[in-house]
């Protein structure tokens, strides 16, 4: 069985061909691209293993976007696109007061956490995915979805940084050389690594005393890897969070 899943989020989309439980492939696009007729259909029709894909699953926050791909997709592969939440409900049992404001990335990581890091279902678990925004989402030790917190995102924030100050450069985010910084790009690489590193401790630590247990914690998103390293609380990084999700509720659906 092949299976490609596809995540389009505000800044890129990420696209996951499994063979049977088994992330055989995976790759980052902006997600500009699907506005691009020619340049989404050229990338989609080299996505290697093409030919073998036997079904397709998407999750969107970005409407438009999702109409544009989903284009392509029935062009070139000729299938059924199945859509989280128009085609398929995501199986966790959501207790946001109003359940369609939660976007369907968050609920699938969290079906993905409770799935592969929460058999024994004796702690709740604290998802942060660090993507145009920094979500933190809890679920229970029942695997309930119970709610989280938003932020501005690592690269969000430091766009605006370097656009409303004028004197602070555009940089590359990467490990500063010390936490205080020597000068003036170090000095912001601190400030935002340091800064979302103590972040997420001091979010976990609130979280915790809300609930028995001590919460297991999952960092995911491209900036995860970076940020766990500077935060304690932080004890499990996997960026292929989402694309695990979307096979699980696959595989959930079709059982």
């Amino acid at each position: 069985m092949m299976l490609l899943t596809i995540d389009i989020g505000n800044s890129n989309i990420l696209f996951g061909i499994f063979k049977g439980k088994r992330l055989i492939e995976k790759r980052k696009v902006s997600t500009k691209l699907v506005y691009s007729f020619r340049e989404c259909n050229s990338e989609i029709y080299n996505l290697p293993f093409r030919n073998t894909v036997d079904d397709i699953i998407v999750s969107s926050v970005v409407p438009d976007a999702s109409i544009k791909i989903e284009k392509v997709l029935k062009r070139i592969f000729k299938k059924k696109i199945l859509l989280l939440g128009r085609d398929i409900e995501v199986p966790i049992k959501n207790l946001y007061k109003h359940p369609q404001q939660v976007g369907q990335d968050r609920l699938v990581n969290g079906v993905a956490a409770s799935f592969l890091y929460n058999k024994d279902k004796k702690s709740p678990i604290v998802i942060i995915d660090f993507g145009t925004a920094v979500t933190f989402d809890v679920i229970s030790e029942k695997n309930e979805y119970l709610g989280g917190l938003i932020f501005p995102g690592i690269r969000l924030s430091l766009e605006n940084l370097s656009k409303r100050a004028a004197l602070l450069p555009k940089i590359e985010i990467k490990r500063p050389r010390s936490l205080v910084g020597r000068d003036t790009k170090d000095s912001m690489r601190s400030g935002l690594l340091n800064g979302y590193g103590s972040l997420c401790d001091g979010i976990v630590g609130r979280i915790s005393s809300l609930y028995k247990g001590k919460p297991e914690v999952i960092a995911t998103g491209g900036d995860a890897p970076l940020i766990a390293k500077y935060a304690t609380a932080i004890k499990i990084v996997d960026p292929d969070l989402i694309l695990k999700g979307l096979r699980i509720v696959y595989e959930k659906t079709h059982e």
